[in-house]
């Protein structure tokens, strides 16, 4: 609270001294992915894999967290020529730091780093930002960033309509030859390393043609409108490159950073990679983003939206259509949209966060007040359960489900033949007020992956809702022991339930 108090102090002093602004944009140089040149371990390893399959991408799926991590952690490890990161959370914790010392040290190599994030959430990491902006191959750009760089609530005292829009994208760009992209940002509870609640998400890791498309996304927005350079807002305030080194050092004696440490260095992603043998599918796949003019752009244009190119890219469902999404708001089209699909026969189902396990209370009260419609037309509900735990390791493979869990994921498959993986949310701020990207693949491994997903590990960690014969909810939990029914949202007060109740009536849909 009185963090929060002096926030307000602070914006009302930023009110008295007059609003600051921007700095002017002569200093945003534009720059573009490096070719692929073939001549590095990583670009042949994957060059001769891609040249047997011509015009196709590789795809592997990335479900588990130390994976994920590895994937990252280790292909900076191998970079000779570029990486180019783009994400909305990157946390300055030990998943973090580690991420941060592995681009330190590609740059240390001659590796050109370019890292551009979401200012929303780098609280408190300007003096690291600063010193790696300062070293000569690495670049920082910060996408809409805040002007009010301690009194953050402040931005949005004063240009709600710019700081409530934000970059949400995720990609992770290795010598313009492997791309990571998916759901995850870079912090401990999504890369698995020992935090209290663990996200379960899904990336992919690619190569092929696709790579290419995903260095255009990133070139993009970098050189967007709303990419400045880092240098242009924090100024000099880097931390002394002895104590980033020191801070770094710390972070690797941690006990728990010692065990991920290890964890990656018995994972075989890139031995297997270099080898030839990482088990890819190779399929059609393509990259899908919102134009990041949706960020400046109130009136709303379809040509920018990433939403319209989706559904045309994955056609209209004829048989089945099974969705994950950890923050479900569809809003009266979308609600409408999938109703109709279930009442001409298409078999949909849905997977999203129950109250007890969603982080974001509005957001579940924005889908609560959609359930009954939902089931009414014939969509099957599930609601991840908090303690979801994945004792099959057929269900980890999935999403990398973990003790605690809150699901993060967002995928979603159309007949088993296509699946779609990104940082894209079926809800209001996907749609019309964040910057979204991800693949869409024509995958039916992957897509029937997740159909059987839902067949059996949905409804184990799970609860289903349903109708009951006089038309109220309930909520089904299947475990080894039976099912058990409730009567009211599993595992939650009624305060809670009470605050639901009251936020859904709010108009507050389109913030969610």
């Amino acid at each position: 609270m009185n963090g929060f108090l002096r926030s307000i102090a602070l914006a009302l002093a930023c009110l008295s001294a007059g609003c600051a602004s921007l700095p002017p944009p002569e200093d945003r140089i534009a720059s573009t992915a490096l070719p692929a040149t073939g001549h590095s371990p990583l670009e042949a390893a994957v060059s001769s894999r891609a040249a047997s399959h011509p015009g196709l991408a590789g795809i592997h799926a990335l479900p588990i967290p130390i994976d994920a991590f590895a994937a990252r952690a280790l292909l900076a490890g191998a970079a000779e020529r570029s990486i180019d990161a783009q994400y909305y959370i990157w946390h300055g914790d030990n998943t973090g730091y580690l991420l941060f010392e592995a681009l330190r040290r590609a740059a240390e190599r001659g590796v050109r780093v370019r890292l551009l994030l979401d200012d929303l959430n780098t609280a408190g990491l300007d003096p690291v930002i600063a010193a790696l902006d300062a070293h000569p191959n690495i670049e920082v750009r910060l996408y809409n960033p805040l002007v009010y760089r301690t009194a953050r609530v402040a931005n949005y005292v004063f240009d709600f309509a710019r700081a409530n829009r934000r970059m949400h994208n995720k990609a992770f760009i290795v010598d313009n030859a492997v791309a990571v992209v998916g759901g995850r940002n870079i912090a401990d509870e999504y890369l698995g390393a020992g935090s209290d609640v663990a996200f379960a998400d899904l990336d992919v890791m690619a190569v092929g043609p696709v790579v290419g498309e995903v260095s255009g996304e990133f070139d993009l927005y970098w050189n967007s409108a709303s990419a400045y350079p880092a240098a242009a807002l924090l100024g000099p305030r880097g931390v002394p490159a002895a104590d980033l080194a020191a801070k770094l050092a710390e972070v690797r004696a941690d006990p728990q950073s010692r065990a991920y440490a290890s964890a990656l260095r018995d994972t075989p992603l890139l031995k297997a990679l270099l080898a030839g043998h990482l088990a890819f599918d190779w399929v059609h796949a393509t990259a899908l983003y919102d134009d990041p003019a949706k960020t400046l752009d109130s009136a709303q244009r379809t040509d920018v939206l990433l939403l319209p190119q989706l559904l045309e890219s994955m056609g209209r469902p004829q048989r089945s259509f099974d969705l994950v999404s950890p923050y479900f708001v569809p809003g009266d089209k979308g609600t409408d949209a999938i109703a109709a699909l279930a009442k001409r026969g298409v078999r949909v189902r849905v997977l999203t966060n129950s109250l007890a396990a969603t982080d974001v209370v509005a957001v579940h009260a924005g889908y609560a007040k959609r359930r009954r419609e939902l089931l009414e037309a014939g969509v099957a509900l599930y609601e991840l359960k908090p303690t979801a735990v994945a004792d099959d390791p057929d269900d980890k493979a999935v999403f990398g489900l973990s003790s605690s869990s809150s699901l993060h994921a967002k995928t979603f498959a159309v007949d088993g033949e296509r699946i779609f993986v990104g940082s894209f949310n079926t809800d209001q701020r996907s749609a019309h007020l964040n910057t979204e990207m991800g693949l869409v693949i024509a995958s039916p491994a992957l897509a029937q992956r997740l159909g059987t997903a839902f067949d059996d590990v949905v409804p184990r960690v799970a609860y289903e809702v349903r109708l009951t014969p006089d038309g109220s909810l309930e909520w089904l939990d299947r475990t080894p022991r039976g099912v058990t029914r409730f009567t009211v949202e599993p595992g939650t007060r009624a305060a809670t339930r009470g605050l639901v109740e009251l936020l859904s009536i709010l108009p507050i849909e389109w913030l969610l």
